[in-house]
């Protein structure tokens, strides 16, 4: 007769009640390969075994291989992998590893001509993470944190966007990762590279600052959609909850065509002018910052013949 252990489990750690010391820190990668449940099921085992073999290659051609034998708790997502690492190595897993990533993922997908092309979402986290060294060892918020982020619409958006043929990898660092490796120019990627934004999961109550990169874009990076009241440059106040009073009136929106609106007392004259402006035909926000070309890309005297 099998004999079972009676042991009850040890008593949940109850919060705010007594201090403790830190759970050692961690970077976190975790990558995800989309379209993943669309693929027909034949394909699921395939890339699940490829994904981790592609960042194990990765990893071993931008000399970090000691980061795969060292990792931390990893484990496969189904669609995906994740791993923990010496927080120091962070600036080097920005760069080169994430743009390394992308020429191996280049060269599976021409060697794999079409039968199982694999892209990558990416995101970057840091944080305390307890590292017991069996099947519950990294649980916590900076993993959690690091998933949503791996969810988020921003780095999805990008890598539906961009062509599929040439970029393979979408990254999404968190905004403490960036703030330690990037702003403080300690990774050998200068900040123009990346883009601020508010990464959002639909259908979950998460919402944080972060920040793009894509190692070989193919198109212009993520811009919040035309009906949100929200740009890249305000990503900061993105994130913060909505407050509102429920029981003020809406305020309504004036507009007007090439006019002018008056909502109090004009004194002196008014005129109205309309000009055509050469490039781009706006209409809504766009306010957002767009990597890429934004209107006319001209050579020579644009004007020529028009006189």
């Amino acid at each position: 007769m099998r004999e079972f252990n009676s042991e009850l489990p040890q008593r949940i750690a109850v919060p705010y009640t007594r201090s403790r010391p830190l759970p050692p820190y961690r970077g976190i990668l975790a990558v995800d390969a989309k379209d993943f449940t669309g693929r027909p099921a034949i394909e699921h085992e395939a890339v699940s075994r490829a994904v981790p073999e592609l960042l194990k290659t990765a990893l071993s051609r931008a000399e970090l291989g000691d980061l795969w034998d060292d990792r931390k708790f990893p484990a496969s997502t189904g669609d995906g992998y994740v791993f923990g690492f010496d927080p120091t190595r962070l600036p080097f897993v920005v760069h080169p590893l994430l743009l390394m990533l992308q020429d191996v993922l280049t060269d599976f997908n021409v060697l794999s001509h079409g039968a199982v092309p694999i892209r990558l979402r990416a995101s970057l986290h840091v944080g305390p993470l307890p590292d017991t060294g069996d099947e519950f060892s990294g649980n916590g918020t900076a993993r959690n944190d690091t998933h949503r982020l791996l969810d988020s619409r921003p780095v999805k958006a990008v890598l539906a966007s961009h062509k599929e043929n040439i970029t393979h990898v979408a990254a999404v660092l968190s905004d403490r990762c960036y703030q330690e490796t990037v702003a403080s120019g300690y990774t050998g990627r200068h900040p123009d590279h990346f883009v601020e934004v508010a990464a959002t999961v639909d259908g979950k109550p998460f919402s944080q600052l972060a920040w793009i990169y894509v190692p070989q874009p193919s198109g212009p990076l993520y811009e919040e959609p035309s009906n949100v009241n929200t740009s890249q440059a305000s990503a900061r106040e993105a994130v913060r909850p909505l407050e509102r009073d429920d029981t003020q009136t809406p305020h309504a929106r004036n507009t007007a065509s090439n006019g002018n609106i008056n909502t109090g007392t004009v004194h002196g004259g008014q005129s109205v002018g309309n000009y055509h402006v050469a490039g781009d035909h706006v209409e809504g926000n766009k306010a957002g910052r767009v990597r890429g070309f934004q209107g006319d890309q001209v050579r020579g005297y644009k004007y020529e013949g028009r006189q």
